[in-house]
Formats: structure tokens, C-alpha cells, sequence
């Protein structure tokens, strides 16, 4: 109770004190409106504490540290620029070792490149030797005896008769503006040919009988002997394809002859002569440069276009001789290409075109035949297969083909003199057939056997010589 009464004492002392010391004021303020001011001293303060103290810090930290937080929130970057370069070093670490990764897999694809290009040059060298051991061995004997093919020197150089070196018909080739002799065919750069050359075996069986009608459509009866019309005059033209067309459209006429030497892996240059005199003077006409390269000698032409295979591909190009250009191309649905599947004699005759009185052909095998003759008839506008036979010879087998009236003849040998055509295959009926028709390789090397069903002949290239031979056809069977 004492100390009850004792605190409200020192209450009312104090507040007596603080009433000593307060002040009220009244007056008008500037708008001429009465107020009342009422001041208390403080008990404790004795004067008033200065802007910028303790609380104004503490202000400012809270302030930086709400900035902070903002920021973390909003995703920034507590690092600042110091940040960014190490997140962009970073980066330009990771596309380094991407390129670096991506430069040792093109490393590794290059290494495996060569050593396939190894691998194949040893190949070649092989099959070189194989080549030159083939030559240098006599052929056993055969029905009739073949006798050995005369010898190759410098690298399949041939001497010319009279005497004259090869290379001087390379010295001697024109090359100077007005000389009169510059219209004559062009030498072409002569560098290894890397042809694949096999013996083929000749198979004697007995011909069936036929009777002779050199106007029907039947099976060929004959052969005639083989007439030459032109020999080369360089290496460029061991190897070749020459043509007529069956079928000409201006501005060409069906007189014109047309040439393509083949030696050599970059073939490009087409020859048109007016007619076959010219052809024999060895005097073109017309030089074409085809926009893509040829691969060997199964090239034909067609109703005023060149046919032929696009070098390192099973591609085949339709090139228009009026307008100089393109005119179609397409792949030969699975066809061996490139000495996958050629004719005995080589020379990467994968894939070889014909024309008859039936239209366009090509002549070539595929995986799925292993090897053996697969027919196909071309639509000539956009080469696209219109139907196909699979014949049971094998391509390699036979030096090489011709079709007549929609059936395919197959050449034995290529060297041999006097061979025989040794099967035929006949598209109508989806037969095929032995035969031994005799056939003459007069020069002993026939690198391209073409008919002409306008002519009625078969067009060749036997080892340097520009040769033709006549026909003789059975009459067509009444079905």
C-alpha cells in the first residue's frame, strides 16, 4: 500500500513539472485561420539528434539489401561484366572442342579414304600384272586354234605400219591456226588406260536352221566379213564408238557419222563428219564438248540424241545434238557400274545402250542377277525402264552384245579371229538359246559391236579400225 501511494506521488510531481514547462500559443495562421500551437520540452533529450545519424544508416543498408534482393529476383547477376566474360569464355570453350571433335572425325574419314584409294591402287597393280602375265602366255588351244594376240609395247603403244613411230603421230598432230591439216581429228592426252582385260572362252554349238531373208525380222542367220572403213592415227583411238543415227532430226541428216574415241578418263568430245567419205578422210564437221563425262563404249544415238552413261556412276544422259543441252537424266535402277560387272575384254563396259527396230535398250546386270545379262527397254524421252529380262549368261563371260528386232547376240570372244555369236536371247518370248554363228575379228581386238537397224549392218571398233559388217536374217516366225 506504502508503495502504491508513493508512485502516484512522484506521477503527480512530474506532471506538474512538465506542465511548469509547456507553452500554448494561439493566433491566425497566413490564411487569417485560428490555430492552436501546443510545445512540450522533452524530459530526456536535451537537444534534438542530427539528419544522417544511426537511423539514416541503417536506412541505407536496408535500401542495398532490398536492391539486392530485386535483382536476384529479376535474374540478374550479383558478378556483373567479370560474369559475363567468364559465361562467354565458357561458351567459346565448348565451340572449340565441338570443332575439334568434328576435325577428328574428318581426320578419321580421310585416313579410311586413303586407305581404301591404297587398297584399290594395289588392286589395279594387280590386275596390271595379271594383265601382262595373260598377254605374255600363249592361249591354249581352241576350236578353231586362236593364235596369240601380237605383243604391246610402251605401256599398249601400237607402231603404226610404215615404219613411223606412235609418238610422232602425237608430234605431228596440228596445232597452229591456218594450217590446213587443223580440221583433222584432234589427239587426244593419252595417260594410263587402267582397263580390266580378260581372255574370253569361244563355245562352238550347233547354228539353228534359218531361212536367209535380209528383209524380215527374224533370227540372224549370218555374218559377212567385216569391212574397214577407217584406222586411228594415235593412240586415242584403240578404243571407240561410232555411230549413225537410225532415226536423224535436223539439223542433222541420216548421212552424218559420229565418233567418240574412249582411251583415256576424260572423254567429253563428240566428232560429226557429213557423210562416211568424210569420215574416212578423217575431216569432222562438227565438234561437240558434252557436259558431262562418258564412261567407255556403250554410247548410242537415237532420234537426234546422244545416249550414254555418265563416267563413275550407273547414271545414263539423254543429250539433245540440235539445242547442245541436257535433255535427261537418270540412274539405271541397280545396275553394276565402273568394273563391277563388264564384258570380258573390260574397259568399264558396266552398262552398254543399243537401238533396234524396237527402240531404246540397255545391257547390263545387277547385284540380284550376280552377274548375268539383265535386258531393259528405255523410254528414249525420259529413260525411265519400261520392262526388263534377266538372261541366265553372265556378262563377263562374253566379250560383247548387239540387239536385233528385240533379241540380244553375245560375241564370244574379242580377240579371237574367227569367233561365233554364242547365244541369243529373245525378248518376246523370254528364251534364250545356244548358237555358233561364225563371227571375224579381223583386227583382234573388238572393243565395240553396235547395230544399225536403219542399214542393216553392224557397226564396230576392232583395235584401231573403223569396221561394218552385213547381216543376214531369218523371216520372222508367224505367232
Amino acid at each position: 500500500m506504502f508503495l502504491l501511494l508513493s508512485l502516484c506521488m512522484c506521477s503527480l510531481l512530474l506532471r506538474g513539472d512538465a506542465q511548469d514547462r509547456a507553452a500554448l500559443w494561439r493566433g491566425n495562421d497566413q490564411s487569417g485561420r485560428c490555430q492552436y500551437t501546443f510545445s512540450v520540452a522533452s524530459p530526456i533529450e536535451a537537444s534534438c539528434p542530427q539528419t544522417g545519424g544511426p537511423e539514416v544508416e541503417g536506412l541505407k543498408a536496408r535500401l542495398n539489401l532490398l536492391e539486392v534482393l530485386v535483382s536476384r529476383l529479376t535474374g540478374g547477376n550479383t558478378g556483373g561484366p567479370q560474369a559475363a566474360r567468364a559465361r562467354a569464355q565458357s561458351e567459346l570453350q565448348e565451340a572449340l572442342n565441338r570443332a575439334v571433335g568434328e576435325r577428328n572425325l574428318l581426320q578419321g574419314e580421310k585416313a579410311r579414304l586413303e586407305r581404301e584409294l591404297e587398297e584399290l591402287q594395289h588392286r589395279m597393280e594387280e590386275m596390271q600384272r595379271e594383265t601382262q602375265r595373260l598377254r605374255n602366255r600363249p592361249c591354249p588351244p581352241q576350236t578353231p586354234i586362236v593364235p596369240p594376240s601380237p605383243p604391246l609395247q610402251d605401256r599398249g603403244l601400237i607402231k603404226p605400219a610404215g615404219g613411223s613411230s606412235t609418238l610422232s603421230h602425237l608430234i605431228n598432230r596440228p596445232n597452229r591456226q591456218g594450217d590446213s591439216s587443223s580440221v583433222r581429228d584432234s589427239a587426244w592426252e593419252y595417260g594410263p588406260p587402267g582397263f580390266q582385260e580378260l581372255k574370253a572362252e569361244v563355245t562352238e554349238v550347233p547354228a539353228p536352221d534359218s531361212s536367209e531373208d535380209n528383209t524380215g525380222c527374224g533370227v540372224l542367220v549370218s555374218v559377212a566379213e567385216p569391212i574397214t572403213h577407217k584406222k586411228a592415227d594415235n593412240i586415242a583411238g584403240k578404243y571407240g564408238v561410232w555411230m549413225q543415227d537410225p532415226e536423224a532430226v535436223s539439223p542433222y541428216g541420216p548421212n552424218m557419222v559420229w565418233r567418240i574415241d574412249t582411251v583415256g578418263s576424260n572423254i567429253r568430245q563428240l566428232f560429226g563428219y557429213e557423210d562416211m567419205e568424210q569420215f574416212s578422210k578423217g575431216f569432222p564437221s562438227k565438234v561437240l564438248l558434252l557436259p558431262e563425262l562418258l564412261e567407255s563404249t556403250g554410247a548410242t544415238l537415237y532420234r537426234g540424241s546422244l545416249y550414254y552413261q555418265r563416267r563413275l556412276s550407273r547414271t545414263l544422259i539423254r543429250y539433245d545434238l540440235s539445242s547442245e543441252t541436257v535433255a535427261a537424266r537418270r540412274d539405271l535402277p541397280h545396275a553394276n557400274f565402273h568394273g563391277q560387272a563388264p564384258y570380258s575384254w573390260g574397259g568399264y563396259t558396266d552398262i552398254d545402250l543399243a537401238v533396234d527396230e524396237q527402240g531404246l535398250w540397255a545391257v547390263y546386270s545387277t547385284n540380284k542377277a550376280k552377274g548375268a545379262i539383265v535386258i531393259s527397254q528405255l523410254d528414249p524421252h525420259n529413260l525411265e525402264v519400261k520392262k526388263s529380262w534377266e538372261t541366265n549368261i553372265r556378262k563377263n563371260s562374253v566379250a560383247n552384245s548387239f540387239i536385233i528386232c528385240g533379241k540380244l547376240y553375245t560375241v564370244a570372244s574379242y580377240t579371237a579371229p574367227n569367233t561365233t555369236i554364242n547365244y541369243m536371247y529373245d525378248t518376246g518370248s523370254s528364251r534364250g538359246k545356244a548358237m555358233a554363228i561364225p563371227f571375224r575379228n579381223k583386227y583382234r581386238y573388238n572393243s565395240m559391236i553396235d547395230y544399225n537397224p536403219t542399214q542393216r549392218k553392224l557397226f564396230a571398233w576392232d583395235n584401231f579400225h573403223i569396221v561394218s559388217y552385213d547381216l543376214r536374217l531369218g523371216r520372222q516366225q508367224a505367232n
